[in-house]
């Protein structure tokens, strides 16, 4: 195994399936690629910024915009335990996360992705990236869901 996908959101799930595939990497001695995605604005404005800036009236700077990309992915890693030996490469795009999250995959192992634990109705009503990566994947695709439903 050489490259493990897994997606990052900054909830509870993309923790629990960054912990676990954290471990797979070092198991493996494979690259941990992190993907982090934002909506695609259909305009030609600038990009926005991947985590809330404070309310200010114009749009966040290109710094603004790389210390914000940088700390979602910081704090996932801090939030998992850090990364220890596992080599990781820090993927930011703009798009869906199911489809984004199987284009970042092609040619990947395994791809990661934490469920949230909505299921059944309400999962389908949200629409469920954990159920569209599993039909779109490229790889093969392991989905890390809460404690006591497996």
């Amino acid at each position: 195994m050489d490259r493990i996908v897994v997606g990052i959101d900054g909830s509870e799930g993309a923790v629990r399936g960054l912990r676990w595939a954290l471990e797979e990497a070092a198991l493996h001695g494979a690259l941990l690629e992190l993907v982090h995605t934002y909506p695609k604005l259909e305009h030609s404005y600038p990009q926005p910024s991947v985590v809330e800036l404070p309310e200010r009236g114009s749009l966040a700077t290109p710094q603004e915009l790389e210390a914000a990309k940088e700390e979602v992915f910081d704090t996932a890693l801090r939030r998992a335990g850090g990364p220890g030996d596992v080599e990781v490469r820090r993927t930011v795009r703009a798009g869906g996360p199911a489809q984004t999250l199987c284009e970042v995959a092609e040619g990947a192992d395994l791809l990661v992705v934490g469920a949230r634990g909505l299921g059944g109705f309400r999962g389908l009503l949200l629409g469920s990236v954990s159920q569209q990566v599993i039909a779109h994947s490229p790889c093969p695709v392991a989905i890390i869901t809460p404690r006591g439903q497996e």
